[in-house]
C-alpha cells in the first residue's frame, strides 16, 4: 500500500513540477519524506510485535492426572515469575498424554508410568526424555458407612478384592488384618479408572509384585481389562465415585484423598509393617532408587525394602523432546525444568508430594543440556 502511494506520489510531482514549477514539487516530497517516516514507523512497530511473539509462545502439555495439583501451582506461580511464560496443561491421564505427544499435538507430555520401549519407538523425529518431577503415593481410599478407623490392608487382600474374590467387608482376609474394627457384611463397590492411567500403572505394578495370580490375570498396565468393579476418569473422578458410593472402594492419588477429607487405608511393606502414606514414606521408598538410578529415570518404587517404606509410592515424568525446533519454546522449556528442579521442589510439602532425591535432581539438571 505505502509503495503504491509513493510511486503515485513521484509520477504525481514530476507532472506538478512541469506544469506549475518548483512549489508543488517540493510540497510532494515533503509528502513523500512523510510517508517514508509513517512507513519507517509501522517497520518499527512490525518488528517488536514479532520479537515478542517470538518469545511469549505458550506451551502446551497434557497427561498425568496424579501430579496435575503440583503442576498447576508450579505453572501458576512461574508465570507470576516471568511473564511471558504460559503452560496450558490439560489432565487427562497418563495415556492421553502419551497419545498427545506421539501424535505432536503438545510440546511436551507426562505420565506416572515411564514409557515402554515400543512406545518410544513409535515417536519419529526425536527422542524422549524422563524428566521425574515429584514423588507421590496411591493409597486405597474406601466410604464404609459407620466405619471410622483407618483400615489395614495386604497387597494380597487388596488384589483379592480387585479380582472379584473377596466381595464383602466383613471377609475373613479384611477382618484378620482389622482386628477390633466392626465390620458390615455390605457388599464391596470396587471402583477404578476407565481411561488410560499412570495412577493404575502404580497400583497395578504394586499388585504385580505382591500377588503372583494377579499378574498372571491381569498384569500391570496403564490401561487393564478389569475383572469387576465400576470406572470414573481421573484421579478426581474417582475420589467423587467413592465419596458419593457407600462401601465403595477405589485408588487414588494421596493428594486426591486428602483434599476431599477422605478416609485411606495403611497398606502391608515389604517388611511386613502396615504404613500409612505420608511424605516420609515415600521418601524412604525412593532412599534406594535414588542411589541406583538408571540414566533414563525409568524406574520403579514400589514394594521397596525398608521398615518406613510406604509400598504403593511413586516418581511421576514430564516427558520432553530431546529436539524443538521452536528456539522460543526450547528456551523456555529448558528455563522452567531448571526452575522446577530447584525453586518448585520448595512447593511439594504442601501439596502431599514428597520432592526429589537431592542426587536425582543433579542428574537431571545435565540431562536438560541434551535438549536442543
Amino acid at each position: 500500500m505505502h509503495g503504491y502511494a509513493l510511486g503515485e506520489a513521484r509520477h504525481s510531482g514530476e507532472r506538478d513540477c512541469s506544469a506549475n514549477g518548483g512549489k508543488i514539487n517540493s510540497r510532494r516530497r515533503q509528502d513523500e519524506e512523510t510517508n517514508l517516516k509513517r512507513l519507517g514507523v509501522w517497520t518499527v512497530a512490525l518488528a517488536t510485535l514479532a520479537g515478542a511473539g517470538a518469545w511469549a509462545a505458550d506451551l502446551h502439555a497434557a497427561g498425568a492426572t496424579f501430579p496435575a495439583p503440583i503442576y498447576q501451582k508450579w505453572f501458576q506461580e512461574y508465570k507470576r515469575q516471568h511473564a511471558s511464560v504460559q503452560v496450558n496443561y490439560q489432565s487427562i491421564g497418563s495415556g492421553g498424554g502419551i497419545r498427545q505427544l506421539t501424535a505432536g499435538t503438545v510440546d511436551f507430555g507426562a505420565s506416572d508410568a515411564p514409557m515402554t520401549d515400543s512406545q518410544m519407538a513409535e515417536i519419529k523425529g526425536f527422542q524422549v526424555l524422563h524428566f521425574p518431577t515429584v514423588m507421590g503415593a496411591v493409597v486405597p481410599t474406601y466410604n464404609i458407612p459407620g466405619v471410622s478407623q483407618e483400615l489395614k490392608f495386604s497387597g494380597e487382600t487388596l488384589a483379592g478384592i480387585y479380582l472379584g474374590k473377596i466381595t464383602r467387608w466383613n471377609d475373613g482376609s479384611i477382618a484378620k488384618e482389622n482386628p477390633g474394627v466392626k465390620l458390615p457384611g455390605a457388599g464391596i463397590i470396587v471402583t477404578h479408572r476407565s481411561d488410560g492411567s499412570g495412577t493404575t500403572f502404580v497400583w497395578s505394578d504394586y499388585l504385580s509384585k505382591v500377588s503372583p495370580e494377579w499378574k498372571s490375570k491381569v498384569g500391570a498396565n496403564t490401561s487393564l481389562n478389569w475383572p469387576v468393579g465400576l470406572g470414573a476418569k481421573g484421579n478426581e473422578g474417582v475420589a467423587g465415585l467413592v465419596k458419593q458410593t457407600p462401601n465403595s472402594i477405589g485408588y487414588v492419588e494421596l493428594i486426591y484423598a486428602v483434599q476431599n477429607k477422605m478416609g485411606y487405608g495403611l497398606v502391608k511393606n515389604a517388611e511386613g509393617i502396615f504404613v500409612k502414606a505420608d511424605l516420609a514414606g515415600v521418601t524412604a521408598a525412593a532412599a534406594g532408587a535414588a542411589k541406583s538410578m538408571p540414566a533414563d529415570f525409568r524406574v520403579s518404587i514400589t514394594d521397596a525394602p525398608g521398615k518406613t517404606s510406604y509400598p504403593i509410592s511413586t516418581f511421576t515424568w514430564l516427558l520432553i523432546p530431546d529436539r524443538i525446533s521452536d528456539a522460543a519454546k526450547r528456551e523456555d522449556l529448558k528455563a522452567f525444568l531448571k526452575w522446577m528442579l530447584s525453586d518448585g521442589q520448595g512447593y511439594c510439602a504442601g501439596l502431599s508430594y514428597a520432592p526429589l532425591p537431592h542426587q536425582v535432581v543433579a542428574k537431571e539438571m545435565k540431562q536438560i543440556e541434551r535438549i536442543q
